[in-house]
């Protein structure tokens, strides 16, 4: 059998943990100030749901289009974020000591 692949440094199960970590806890604060924003310029709590009495229908599928927009791209940047900090720290750890 030939010689087996090394794994990069994004294939790693601690890259895996921490990308998960991070962009749980982006989402987690994208998500309170979308919600925060949402009540200052609007007055109004954000709708929680369809069901909810006080929304309008507009007002529920904004808020949807807004904080799925923004989990998106939060996602997104967190994933960029923790890759370009593997890369840093593999690159780190290959270079030689002087």
């Amino acid at each position: 059998m030939g010689k087996k692949a090394e794994k990069s440094e994004t294939d790693t199960l601690a890259f895996k943990v921490a990308s998960s970590v991070v962009a749980l806890a982006a989402g987690w604060l994208a998500q309170k100030l979308v919600t925060s924003l949402w009540r200052r310029s609007t007055g109004k709590n954000a709708p929680q749901s369809i069901d909810d009495e006080d929304a309008s229908l507009a007002g529920v599928v904004a808020f949807a289009a807004i904080s799925g927009a923004v989990a998106a791209l939060t996602r997104a940047l967190a994933t960029r974020g923790t890759q370009k900090a593997a890369h840093r720290i593999a690159e780190a750890r290959q270079a030689p000591v002087e």
